[in-house]
């Protein structure tokens, strides 16, 4: 609101506004205008006052509202005037200077003026409006007039007087309705300005942001070429190379010097097999101003090749000069290569070991990858595709199906790997036998994505462990013959060891009786002598029940052994056999040697077939057989059986232990080899050698028990 004329009070429309006092319609007196005796109208003055106005419009419109209330003061002669435009928010006051333009729709009569759309008169308006009654001297009257713009008022303009000398009458209304015709014109003018002002604040900020980001993104380009990460060089279409880095150079292995006197085009890189794709990549640039990244191969300086990924644009659509991109692939073409030599390698190596790799996915278990030896282990083509999990399931025999997919069941719960063998119905075979070894495939957050794995041909395994299961059958059978043989060869032996057991029990017996019979039975004696009788009873039936084990025909049976104990027992039942033959018999085992795991009739025959040997080397000489225990630097238990006989071929050594070798006359050759497959089968190892004096030593290991 500008003000002028009499003295006035300077405020803040920064405070809040008050409410208004007393009602609207009570103030209002617009009805008054046309009862009030009118002043003659002054044309010239008012003409004179609206070339003012345009005149200011057209030399600055931004000081036009100034102009505007002094206009209205001297057309109207009132003491302040102004020209109200509401707030974009109609509320906050505007504030320029010490004129108010902006006003909120509740500040005086502004928005009441909006509201009703006319021109209206108070009386005392500072009634209404309380904060008025800080200016004096006290507004007597106030016109307002609203212009408008497309038919909608948008402002207002106004006029007090202090004093009651003179009231508004109806010229006043016509010459202030005139002024808001020029204040609509000069409001749009404003407004037009301003969105120019608008427009072109928005279009330095866009130019100012794109040269900015084309600053950005030459200098992005730049580092770009200068960092060498790939080739860059630019072209013209008559084959010429009109610049590049460093990268690119190095690549073609040509100088900067190459390109500065022409002596390289880029015609002159390509290969002659390269043409046709070359061509085709420069109709696409005439076409579409790019071509696409393709493979191909570059000729360096010295005449070898490069293999390369190159890409392009040209400047301008319809230009002659572009650039190009080249990226070196000789590190992924020989990583390829190394990959298709493995990926060969592999396949070969599954194909000899009878391995093939697969995948399938969770949840619907079908392959989502097979090789190809997987399909020749199946019997099933490859060009066929995986099969599904009913097929698959259908192909595995029906006494296996169940286990098989109990287990497959079983590791997607526990989202654990399988291990699990079953047995196939081969289209070409009578069926195969095959191991499938599963691992699982989790995400990050755990689940259970696929399994993958391995499946192999164990048919010839089961086979193989179906012959040796035969082969140790026979091998059992004939390492029962021989003891059994053995047992016969020492029958005078073993019966004169268990004579003399039953002899002393029937001299003990008769013994009893006697002490028993006499007038007064000697009691004492008689008991003593039946302890003597049950302990060489006892003696007799060990000997018989050792006797026996090595008769007995069965599986083998482990169990824990001490070798010390098994050694003393064989020695007692050879006892007499040794005696027979002149040989005497002497043991040497380490105190706290480790028990074994064995079969103790097989150890017991092992044993004996070295110690009957030993003793035989010494039929007709006689001398001493040594059996020692002791524990080897490695923790294993050793056992040696040393003689004092005729001692072992040099030559044959190597051939001891093969079946049918003998250097008996009427050996079988058979005592040896079963010998050393009870040891071997045992994880020990057997083996023979010569003496420095007379005879042989023969020598093998047992594992112990690890506690």
């Amino acid at each position: 609101m500008t003000q002028s004329g009499s003295p006035q009070k300077d405020f803040s429309l920064n405070v809040s506004i008050p409410q208004a006092a007393v009602p609207f319609k009570s103030i209002l007196c617009t009805e008054e205008l046309q009862r009030r005796p009118s002043r003659p109208a002054d044309y010239e003055r008012e003409n004179r006052a609206l070339v003012k106005l345009v005149s200011a419009l057209a030399d600055s419109p931004s000081t036009m509202f100034h102009t505007f209330a002094a206009t209205i003061q001297d057309i109207t002669q009132c003491d302040s005037a102004g020209l109200s435009l509401p707030t974009k928010n109609g509320k906050t006051p505007h504030v320029d200077g010490t004129r108010f333009y902006g006003l909120p729709l509740s500040f005086g009569g502004c928005g009441d003026l909006l509201d009703h759309n006319r021109t209206l008169l108070f009386r005392h308006f500072e009634r209404h409006s309380p904060y008025l009654l800080l200016i004096t001297p006290a507004a007597e009257e106030c016109l307002l007039v609203p212009f408008y713009v497309a038919g909608n008022a948008v402002g207002s303009i106004w006029a007090i007087k202090h004093s009651d000398r003179r009231k508004f009458d109806a010229e006043d209304h016509r010459v202030m309705a005139s002024l808001g015709k020029v204040a609509s014109s000069a409001y749009q003018a404003l407004v037009h300005i301003d969105n120019l002002k608008i427009q072109v604040a928005e279009r330095e900020k866009a130019e100012a942001e794109v040269r900015k980001m084309a600053s950005g993104l030459e200098a992005k380009i730049r580092r770009l070429v200068e960092a060498n990460v790939v080739g860059i060089f630019m072209w013209n279409l008559e084959g010429g190379i009109t610049g590049a880095n460093e990268a690119f150079l190095h690549l073609v292995q040509y100088e900067r010097e190459d390109l500065a006197t022409r002596r390289v085009c880029w015609t002159d890189l390509n290969p002659a097999e390269w043409r046709d794709r070359d061509e085709q990549a420069i109709a696409e640039l005439k076409t579409t101003g790019i071509f696409q990244p393709f493979e191909k191969e570059y000729l360096r300086k010295d005449g070898s090749r490069v293999s390369v990924l190159l890409g392009g644009a040209l400047f301008e659509r319809s230009g002659n000069e572009g650039v190009s991109f080249v990226l070196d692939l000789s590190e992924r073409k020989r990583a390829e290569t190394a990959l298709r030599r493995s990926e060969s390698y592999l396949a070969q190596a599954q194909q000899m070991a009878h391995i093939g790799s697969w995948a399938w996915e969770i949840p619907s278990l079908n392959g989502s990858y097979a090789s190809e030896e997987w399909y020749r282990i199946h019997g099933l083509d490859p060009q066929c595709g995986i099969p599904t999990w009913e097929q698959r399931l259908q192909r595995i025999h029906p006494e296996d199906r169940s286990r098989y997919q109990a287990a497959i069941n079983r590791a997607i719960a526990d989202k654990s790997g399988y291990d699990v063998e079953f047995r196939i119905l081969h289209p070409s075979s009578r069926g195969k036998y095959i191991r499938a070894v599963g691992r699982p495939i989790l995400s990050s957050s755990g689940d259970l994505l696929e399994f993958v794995g391995v499946s192999m041909d164990v048919t010839e395994n089961k086979q193989a462990e179906e012959e040796r299961e035969r082969l140790r059958r026979v091998q059992a059978d004939l390492a029962h013959v021989i003891r059994v043989s053995t047992m016969g060869e020492l029958t005078a032996s073993l019966a004169h060891e268990i004579k003399q057991p039953i002899g002393a029990a029937v001299t003990n017996a008769e013994a009893c009786l006697r002490l028993l019979n006499r007038d007064q039975p000697d009691m004492p004696e008689a008991r003593e002598a039946a302890l003597e009788m049950a302990s060489d009873a006892r003696r007799a039936a060990d000997i018989i029940d050792r006797v026996r084990s090595l008769y007995q025909k069965g599986s083998p049976h482990l169990g824990i052994v001490d070798v010390n104990e098994l050694i003393k027992e064989m020695v007692r039942l050879l006892h007499n056999e040794a005696n027979r033959h002149s040989v005497t018999m002497f043991t040497d085992l380490a105190v706290g040697l480790p028990t074994v795991t064995a079969d103790r009739v097989q150890l017991q025959q092992a044993l004996m077939n070295l110690m009957v040997n030993g003793i035989d080397a010494m039929r007709n000489i006689s001398g001493e057989l040594s059996i020692k225990s002791q524990l080897t630097p490695d923790g294993q238990v050793l056992i040696s059986v040393r003689d004092a006989g005729v001692g072992l071929p040099i030559e044959d050594l190597d051939k001891m232990f093969n079946a049918f070798f003998t250097t008996k006359l009427h050996g079988t050759g058979l005592g040896l080899s079963i010998t050393r497959s009870i040891v071997e089968s045992h994880g020990g190892r057997i083996w023979a050698t010569a003496n420095s004096g007379a005879g042989a030593t023969f020598h093998f290991t047992l594992p112990p028990i690890v506690e």
